[in-house]
């Protein structure tokens, strides 16, 4: 399965530039991955328009520490490609970014 589908890249893109002129977007997740053995999971609202590399969003790479922060999609696939990173076909955000941080700061976990 492609991480990111074309539709998703330029969802994540869009909000990669809105974010550039507005830093107090609080943009829903367009994408799930996920390493269903190292329960890793990563709630993606954009990417770097200058840097397509650069995801951000709310990550977890699977210590059970998750925070706010930036992700290189290229890492995710060469640290994580033995683990199957999968993009989750089934997610549809809910809520927006800031929602699932004040549960995963209650909880202590990304539930998505």
């Amino acid at each position: 399965m492609i991480l990111l589908t074309d539709s998703l890249r330029a969802k994540l893109e869009a909000n990669g530039r809105k974010a550039g002129n507005d830093s107090g977007t609080d943009f829903w997740p367009v994408v799930k991955l996920c390493t269903p053995l190292a329960r890793g999971v990563w709630l993606l609202t954009e990417i770097d328009p200058a840097d397509p590399d650069r995801a951000f969003g709310l990550c977890d790479p699977g210590d059970g520490q998750p925070e706010l922060g930036h992700v290189r999609l290229s890492e995710l696939t060469s640290r994580f490609g033995h683990l199957s990173v999968r993009r989750d076909g089934h997610f549809l955000a809910d809520k927006p970014l800031s929602g699932y941080v004040t549960e995963m700061r209650s909880g202590g976990r990304i539930v998505a």
